[in-house]
């Protein structure tokens, strides 16, 4: 099959007519069925006036209201738009943190000095350790970046309200020597697996919209099903069990306590690097590299709060509700205005009018909530591919940081 002489792309350089005719990706479909609704409603107004029926009405009110429907209208879709923006932002912000983050740990992380390297003056400022090879610091370094990848993961499906572990985008990412919580009154080592398996379930949910038959938590789902919750299914057992022992009498945190899954992800990784520190594996940044870290950790998870306001604060539905109602009431009252003049020139001149303010009513409405699957959300998958990509890149080409005294800092100043 031959190649097209002229692409849609192409044409789009030189007219407007491939978006003009264009129905995909449009408003159209959302706002056909009003759109279709007042066009017939004109064509019945116009049918009664041509049988004699008068029913005209002066032009006098309706301006007002129009002025009124054009005001709320600018303000429904710049705060929509606003949402939308802001979250862009915040889960840009993230994906900052996490390249940011990954690159001092894979750099900074190294191994400290053995005992005989350390000069003189250094000696016991300087921690070492004989215990821990390269080869096994730098899987420690993979699975912590690879955490922090997972924290951008974990973040997309918790803001689209899909909770636990069995999702594809976990498969290949999720390090499993993270997958322990750990015990207050054991060691880790001693802990059985509270998780669920991380298996490819049967039918996930997907940017394609193929209903599951799984029901559909709000945004405000957690790792663990909330008991408040009633008649939703549980699917992960992430933090069930024995967690904690003692100290907590006032409630059952086997059953009342539950916790975002990106915030426990944040906790792993501010726990991994505060043992790195006190193993002596940062001290080629000193404590404020180190502190550094712990900040961008902080901002990962002020981000993820940003974007829960977003998710857990709609527009209130009676704003929306009284704007529709404005709007079809203007619409309704229109044809009675214009039938005395344009006769059933109404129906077209109505018809344009309705997919105008229809339009912009249901745009605002698509992109007030920015996480979803909708065409018009975010494409987070494409965010998180690339993120993922740059990772794996960075563990196979990019070198890891250097070994040995040089940038040790004493903590005596420069002088």
């Amino acid at each position: 099959m031959g190649s097209k002489i002229i692409s849609r792309q192409r044409l789009r350089k030189y007219s407007w007519l491939p978006d003009v005719f264009r129905v995909k990706d449009s408003i159209i479909p959302r706002s056909f069925g009003p759109i279709i609704t007042v066009t017939l409603w004109a064509a019945f107004v116009c049918y009664l006036w041509s049988i004699g029926l008068s029913i005209t009405m002066t032009n006098s009110v309706v301006p007002l209201l129009a002025v009124v429907v054009g005001l709320i209208l600018v303000f429904r879709n710049q705060t929509s738009y606003d949402r939308y923006y802001e979250g862009r932002k915040l889960f840009g912000s993230v994906m900052s943190n996490i390249r940011n983050l990954s690159r001092l740990i894979w750099i900074s992380v190294a191994l400290p000095p053995t005992e005989s390297s350390i000069p003189e003056n250094l000696k016991g400022k300087v921690q070492f350790s004989t215990t821990t090879t390269a080869g096994q610091l730098r899987k420690q370094k993979q699975d912590l970046v690879k955490l922090c990848l997972c924290y951008a993961f974990a973040v997309k499906h918790y803001l689209r309200g899909e909770d636990g572990l069995d999702w594809d985008d976990y498969l290949d990412v999720f390090p499993t020597s993270f997958l322990k919580i750990g015990h207050r009154d054991r060691p880790t080592s001693e802990v059985p697996f509270l998780g669920s398996p991380l298996v490819a379930p049967s039918s996930p949910a997907s940017a394609n919209g193929i209903d599951d038959g799984r029901e559909t938590p709000d945004a405000t789902k957690r790792v663990r099903v909330k008991r408040s919750k009633r008649n939703l299914s549980h699917r992960t057992t992430l933090l069930e069990g024995s967690h904690w022992q003692g100290g907590y009498n006032a409630i059952d945190v086997r059953a009342d306590v539950t916790m975002p899954l990106p915030l426990i992800i944040a906790h792993e990784i501010s726990r991994v690097l505060f043992s790195f520190k006190r193993e002596g594996l940062l001290e080629t940044v000193g404590p404020a590299g180190a502190n550094l870290m712990q900040q961008l950790v902080q901002g990962l998870v002020d981000h993820l709060s940003g974007m829960e306001r977003i998710v857990n604060t709609p527009i209130p539905k009676s704003y929306s509700i009284h704007l529709k109602q404005c709007v079809t009431l203007y619409l309704f009252a229109l044809p009675f205005i214009l039938v005395r003049e344009l006769g059933w020139a109404t129906v077209p001149i109505v018809t344009v009018v309705a997919f105008t303010l229809m339009g912009i009513e249901s745009i605002a409405d698509e992109i007030e909530m920015p996480f979803g699957h909708d065409s018009a959300d975010l494409p987070l998958d494409t965010y998180l591919h690339d993120l993922k990509e740059e990772i794996l890149y960075m563990f196979y080409h990019l070198p890891e940081g250097g070994q040995g005294m040089t940038g040790y800092d004493d903590g005596e100043g420069d002088d």
